[in-house]
């Protein structure tokens, strides 16, 4: 049974040519069992006729504040739905609902709901980035709105970039996850590293990877969207969560990993080792930059602390531990020797020369190996659903365990 069965969705429509998606949002909410009603802005009726959305929802379209037989709606709407989605969300849209302003029928009703309401941003790219639909999305979130992610691509003003309402079946998805995993990980410690480390070799040059941390990232947001308690440790990078449930710990070296890492480790009840640290780093630093002096520079190594290794001889048996695996050859047979020796639980596999997976792409294709030998293999999917599907798995490790 869908986890969106009988549920009552609010949309809001406002004007966008992304209208056009809010359409067949409708009849995939309609078809998965959900009780639909939606209201336009005054602009939207541009773009999509209101009598579409009447036909496809089978229910009147609310529009205009000051109707007579449609002003008390906005309450009355507003306490009837189990979750508001605004879609398309034009910048326009943002800023009233970011700033309480009830000039129509959508703020007004957003004003007034006490559900769950999720935004689906769309606007052209200069409009996406400006600072101040930045701020007022920030500001939404504060309030505890959830904002969709935006897609990237070709965009009506004839611009590439992001900006794109998020795909129909897409909010569909975050729609059932939000309804059927709300909450179900309330009070887990959530323990997660990510991204890569950096071994400095003399000033202005390090030994590193091409981790980016997108991974790691993705898995610390998908548990705390189901009410974790998340700590993540994350290496330098680019990359940043901008989840407010998540505690980030930013580090440097691999010595700087292994120390965060212990000191969070004994109240973890799960832990994901998604960074990829390096394996090693140079016996001295120079202090001063190295200058080219010969066609040959030597380096003397010596190996990082394994933070794997570590953890799993301090793992207790209340605790979940789950790692990593990059192999380019011989996937599961090292994978396997991995799980075993770094007493882990659960080992996520995945080969960089996968077309789409590994360092860098918003894509993954993995593996997932247990000790009872049996895996789990996956197609390619965005590092998002995969986050899930590493949530979903650790979640059902620590049922089986709280059951033994």
């Amino acid at each position: 049974m869908s986890s969106l069965k009988g549920k009552k969705i609010l949309l809001g429509v406002s004007g966008s040519i992304a209208a056009y998606k809010a359409a067949f949002l409708v009849r995939q909410l309609v078809k998965e069992g959900c009780a639909v009603r939606v209201i336009m802005t005054e602009s939207a009726s541009d773009f999509v006729s209101p009598l579409t959305f009447s036909t496809l929802s089978k229910n009147p379209v609310a529009s205009n504040v000051h109707d007579e037989q449609q002003w008390t709606n906005h309450v009355e709407w507003g306490l009837w739905a189990d979750a508001l989605v605004i879609a398309p969300a034009t910048a326009h849209t943002i800023a009233r609902c970011a700033l309480g302003l009830s000039s129509d029928m959508l703020t007004a009703t957003y004003l007034s709901a006490r559900c769950p309401v999720f935004f689906a941003p769309a606007m052209d790219l200069d409009m996406w980035v400006h600072p101040s639909t930045t701020e007022n999305i920030s500001r939404l979130q504060s309030y505890g709105n959830f904002i969709l992610d935006v897609g990237i691509g070709e965009l009506a003003s004839g611009l590439h970039g992001p900006g794109r309402m998020a795909e129909p079946e897409d909010i569909v998805s975050q729609l059932t996850e939000y309804f059927h995993y709300r909450m179900d990980m309330a009070g887990v410690h959530v323990l997660i590293n990510a991204g890569p480390t950096h071994e400095s070799i003399d000033p202005v040059r390090y030994i590193g990877n091409h981790s980016t941390g997108k991974m790691g990232v993705a898995i610390a947001e998908a548990f705390a969207k189901r009410g974790a308690d998340v700590e993540l440790v994350l290496g330098p990078g680019s990359v940043e969560t901008a989840d407010e449930r998540i505690t980030v710990t930013r580090v440097v070296t691999a010595d700087d990993m292994m120390n965060a890492c212990n000191r969070l480790f004994p109240k973890a009840n799960i832990t994901v080792l998604a960074a990829a640290v390096a394996d090693y780093k140079p016996v001295h630093v120079a202090n001063e930059k190295i200058k080219k002096s010969s066609a040959k520079l030597t380096l003397d190594l010596v190996e990082t602390p394994d933070v794997a290794s570590t953890l799993g001889k301090h793992k207790r048996p209340d605790q979940i531990l789950i790692g990593f695996a990059l192999e380019t050859t011989d996937g599961e047979q090292h994978a396997k020797e991995k799980l075993v020796k770094k007493n882990m639980d659960m080992i996520v596999l995945n080969n960089p020369r996968e077309d789409g997976a590994g360092f860098g792409h918003d894509t993954n294709k993995v593996t997932f190996l247990f000790p009872d030998n049996k895996p789990q293999h996956f197609e390619l999917k965005s590092k998002k659903a995969v986050a899930h599907d590493i949530v979903e798995a650790a979640f059902k490790l620590k049922h089986a365990d709280a059951i033994h």
